[in-house]
C-alpha cells in the first residue's frame, strides 16, 4: 500500500505491482482493500489487480489466478475520479496525451497510465 500511495514512484517499481498481487495472491485482500479505501487508492489497487488477473489468465494455478479478479470486483463499487498511477508529477501535456491513449483498463479505473499487462513480460510466475 505504501507504493500505491506514493505520489511519484519509479516506473520499474510500478510495473512490479501486478506481479506482487499475483505472487502474493493469498495475502489478506480484505485488509488491502480496506487500506486502499482509507487512502483513496482503490482505483490504483483495482487497476493493479486487473492487470494481475490478466497475467494470471496464463497461469495454471486456478486459485492464484482467481483471487485478484475477485477483489477487482469488490473495488469496482468504489471507483473514484481521475488519478495517476503513482506519477502525480505528470505535465498537462502528458495528462492530455494519456487521456486519449491509455488502455481501456486504465480508462475504466480512471487512471492516467499507459501500462498494459502485455508489456509486463517479467511479471509471470
Amino acid at each position: 500500500m505504501t507504493a500505491l500511495n506514493a505520489a511519484n514512484l519509479d516506473n520499474r517499481v510500478t510495473e512490479g505491482l501486478p506481479w506482487l498481487a499475483l505472487a502474493y495472491a493469498d495475502m489478506d485482500w480484505d485488509c488491502a482493500v480496506l487500506n486502499a479505501k482509507l487512502l483513496d487508492r482503490q482505483n490504483r489497487l483495482g487497476f493493479v489487480v486487473t492487470l494481475a488477473s490478466q497475467l494470471a489468465s496464463k497461469s495454471t494455478d486456478a486459485h492464484r489466478s482467481g483471487r485478484p479478479g475477485e477483489y477487482a470486483a469488490v473495488l469496482e463499487r468504489s471507483r473514484l475520479v481521475e488519478d495517476t498511477l503513482c506519477h502525480d508529477a505528470l505535465t498537462k501535456a502528458e495528462r492530455k496525451w494519456l487521456r486519449s491513449n491509455r488502455p481501456a483498463e486504465a480508462a475504466h479505473w480512471n487512471l492516467l497510465t499507459d501500462m498494459k499487462a502485455e508489456n509486463l513480460p517479467h511479471a509471470t510466475l
